[in-house]
């Protein structure tokens, strides 16, 4: 399953190029311009990654502790939907009673995004390292 964010940047990044090779007529020009474009998002990607990892050393809570919440929220929620709410409705069945409702979900829809949205950065690792503009 390919990430949605990730799939997202690589194909604006093959229309840019196309767009390149299609505007400028001269190919060393054109490799130059693509050159300067995947280094420009690779140091992008850089500054957003050394603005997190000041905000994961400040002493504020708030500030350091959001990234974490959302992590141990979602993988909370991923947790009751594929084994807590299975597990519930086992043991209720077992146990033999019949609910008139059903034990509550969480919608994956909506879930699935944020995670893949907080894992997109692992993502824009690799697309650095496939296009291999990546720094060691």
């Amino acid at each position: 399953m390919p990430i949605p964010l990730l799939d997202s940047i690589a194909k604006a990044a093959d229309r840019l190029f196309g767009v390149i090779d299609a505007m400028v007529v001269d190919k060393d020009a054109a490799a130059r311009l693509k050159h300067e474009t995947e280094m420009t998002l690779a140091q992008l990607n850089l500054a957003q990654m050394a603005v997190n990892a000041e905000e994961a050393k400040h002493a504020s809570l708030f500030v350091a502790g959001w990234r974490p919440f959302i992590g141990w929220v979602c993988g909370a929620a991923l947790a009751w939907q594929y084994v807590g709410a299975p597990l519930a409705e086992w043991g209720l069945t077992l146990a033999g009673l019949e609910l008139s409702y059903s034990v509550p979900r969480v919608p994956t829809d909506s879930l699935f995004e944020l995670v893949l949205a907080m894992l997109g950065m692992a993502g824009l690792r690799t697309y650095e390292k496939r296009r291999g503009v990546a720094r060691h």
